[in-house]
């Protein structure tokens, strides 16, 4: 598996756990509780945010890689 999918997976579920935090945070009348789950969605918002990053880095360097590539083998073409 390529760490772009390993990524998009982890934002998958650090997304769904953020919606589900949420969600049990204000299906609780417990004022703690409700505290506990606000904090995890926003720790989840960092995570989510992190992912995002990373993922969006991994797509630059693809994208460069596969440019460098195609120039790479136009020159070599060129040359020949």
């Amino acid at each position: 598996m390529t760490v772009k999918k390993d990524l998009e997976k982890a934002l998958a579920a650090a997304e769904s756990a953020k919606g589900t935090y949420a969600t049990f945070g204000t299906s609780t009348d417990d004022k703690n509780t409700q505290q506990m789950f606000q904090n995890m969605a926003q720790d989840m918002d960092r995570h989510i945010s992190n992912l995002q990053s990373r993922l969006g880095s991994t797509s630059e360097n693809q994208l460069n890689s596969a440019t460098s590539s195609t120039t790479s083998a136009t020159s070599s073409n060129q040359q020949e």
